[in-house]
């Protein structure tokens, strides 16, 4: 998956479509992102004798494919590639401006 989480990106498709959010989380088995404010959900929890019924909203996942990296360095939703570093491990970068994605490497 190109998405990682604390990536800065945009929705391009559904009924969220161009809110920009931080990747909270992902369920890579699924091929799922969860992002802040975006596709926000309600959980009804039914009351009991101790306390009182709620609504609880929370952030749905949305599919990867829904959603573009925003380049740090050109600061425009832009297609993920990769490039091999000397060191053997692979890096993400934009493909607008070929400039890294990832502010730090390991």
């Amino acid at each position: 998956m190109k998405v990682k989480t604390n990536d800065q990106v945009v929705v391009i498709a559904g009924k969220d479509k161009g809110k920009k959010g931080k990747v909270m989380r992902i369920v890579s088995k699924n091929n799922r992102v969860v992002v802040e404010k975006v596709n926000i959900r309600t959980k009804h929890v039914k009351k009991t004798a101790q306390k009182a019924g709620e609504r609880i909203k929370f952030e749905g996942s949305i599919d990867a494919s829904n959603v573009m990296v925003i380049c740090p360095s050109c600061d425009k939703p832009a297609r993920v590639g990769f490039k091999k570093l000397e060191n053997g491990k692979k890096q993400r970068i934009c493909k607008k401006c070929k400039d890294s994605i990832d502010k730090t490497i390991q």
